[in-house]
């Protein structure tokens, strides 16, 4: 059997598909890593934020979004005076707004993996073809929840994004028919088949 053929690139991007990627999350500490890497990416290679992942541990307190949330101006020149940080002002600035709005969902929801994860009642989405290799960048999924995190104050969460972070954690199996982790997950965890919904490519 075959995996993914974007996790031959190198074996950072190997090791976090067979060991991460697509695999259902549900501690918020986790899912809130993922999301910060997705929104970090933006404009820039995922191959980078693999690379850079142990510096933005390090920068960002592991990632502990209580922690972040009560970051002020003296963090934010720490973390970008960091050897190897990306040198953004705007993104950190948008990671400590996202961890404050973050407590907010967790707050409301009792956790954000249940507010996430109640757009599919709890199921793993397998959308009909992806599993051919043709996946979008973006749906009516992403775009929905997209749309509800920046009403309820997160940046950068466009739909692409989402799209990315809903495969990251494992709310869309998006793994190649042929690949072994895909089967690994469907059976470790309840899952649901639905049709193409507004996907851009």
């Amino acid at each position: 059997m075959g995996y993914c053929a974007w996790a031959d690139m190198n074996e950072a991007n190997r090791t976090y598909h067979d060991t991460e990627w697509g695999v259902p999350v549900h501690d918020d500490r986790q899912m809130f890593e993922h999301l910060c890497l997705e929104c970090l990416q933006c404009g820039l290679s995922w191959d980078l934020m693999l690379k850079k992942r142990k510096v933005f541990r390090a920068c960002f307190d592991n990632f502990d979004y209580n922690k972040m949330a009560n970051y002020h101006a003296a963090d934010i020149e720490r973390i970008l005076s960091t050897d190897g940080m990306i040198k953004s002002p705007r993104k950190v600035a948008a990671l400590i707004n996202n961890a404050q709005c973050f407590q907010r969902v967790c707050e409301e929801f009792g956790s954000f993996c249940d507010y996430l994860w109640a757009y599919t009642g709890g199921k793993v989405i397998l959308y009909r073809g992806h599993d051919t290799g043709r996946i979008p960048v973006s749906n009516g999924l992403s775009a929905t929840i997209s749309k509800d995190l920046k009403k309820r104050g997160f940046k950068y969460v466009g739909p692409i994004t989402i799209y990315s972070h809903l495969q990251a954690c494992g709310i869309i199996n998006d793994h190649d028919a042929s690949c072994p982790c895909r089967n690994k997950v469907n059976k470790g965890h309840p899952t649901v088949s639905k049709r193409r919904d507004k996907e851009v490519y």
